[in-house]
């Protein structure tokens, strides 16, 4: 492959190099959304099965959060599985999901996780999971939640519009109860009804996608309405710490005007 050679030769030491001394450490994004994808067709060009290239993906994973703390963005959400990938194959989601089981071993065991006291929270309709993914989240977060240096939020049964509908269903019970009335609903009670409402900031400054396809596919629909996106045409088991360095420099160079 051309980017294996490239590394064989230092090119991308030097650019490594060259992207540290130009980005600036003071202007990072506060919160980082990613779209994990590319997974099968990774695997698929190396003629690897499917499972091996999620494993693959989740060691991504595990890196990526390593060069997120080194460099100080606060928050990260991924989206791991989405409300449609229940469609998927049978086996292929059995075995996310055991996979899922062992990664989550993996955090609460995970020096990375407290020593840099990072909260973990499963975002989504987690009511939907297997019963023994369901324990391995609710462990995790319980070992977690009194760290509120790092924020790192898994987007696990999430749909964006699955979200708002549970947001809205959550006013509509307050408005039953009488907690609230119908003209109090605004841009903040909804937003304090979201998934992410726990956040010291839940909307992303900006959005990754790998695998080079330009959609969000219902991924944090709402908290997006002013995030820089960015389409990298880059597997995500292939992503590697200078194309998250250039997406930041990028997103550097950006105006954001917020509509104004």
């Amino acid at each position: 492959m051309f980017r294996e050679f490239l590394d064989s030769i230092g090119v991308y030491k030097v650019y490594e190099k060259w992207l540290t001394n130009t980005i600036s450490h003071e202007n990072m994004p506060k919160h980082l959304g990613v779209i994990l994808d590319g997974n099968r067709r990774w695997a698929r060009n190396r003629k690897m099965t499917t499972l091996e290239g999620h494993w693959e993906g989740a060691d991504t994973v595990e890196k990526f959060l390593y060069w997120c703390l080194e460099l100080g963005i606060n928050t990260i959400t991924l989206y791991s599985f989405s409300t449609e990938n229940f469609k998927r194959d049978k086996e292929e989601v059995e075995n996310l999901f055991k996979l899922f089981d062992e990664v989550l071993d993996k955090v609460i065991r995970s020096d990375l996780i407290h020593k840099n006291q990072v909260r973990v929270r499963a975002i989504g309709r987690i009511d939907t999971l297997p019963q023994t993914l369901q324990t391995g989240i609710k462990k995790v977060e319980k070992a977690t939640q009194d760290y509120d240096r790092f924020y790192l939020n898994i987007a696990l049964a999430y749909g964006g519009r699955a979200e708002i509908v549970d947001a809205m269903q959550s006013i509509g019970e307050k408005i039953r109860q009488g907690e609230i009335t119908p003209d109090m609903i605004d841009e903040a009670l909804i937003e304090a009804n979201l998934y992410t409402a726990y956040l010291p900031q839940p909307n992303p400054d900006m959005i990754i996608r790998t695998s080079g396809e330009s959609r969000l596919s219902n991924f944090l629909v709402w908290q997006s309405a002013y995030s820089e996106l960015f389409i990298l045409d880059v597997y995500w088991p292939s992503f590697r710490k200078i194309d998250l360095m250039r997406a930041i420099r990028e997103y550097q160079m950006r105006q954001r005007r917020y509509g104004s």
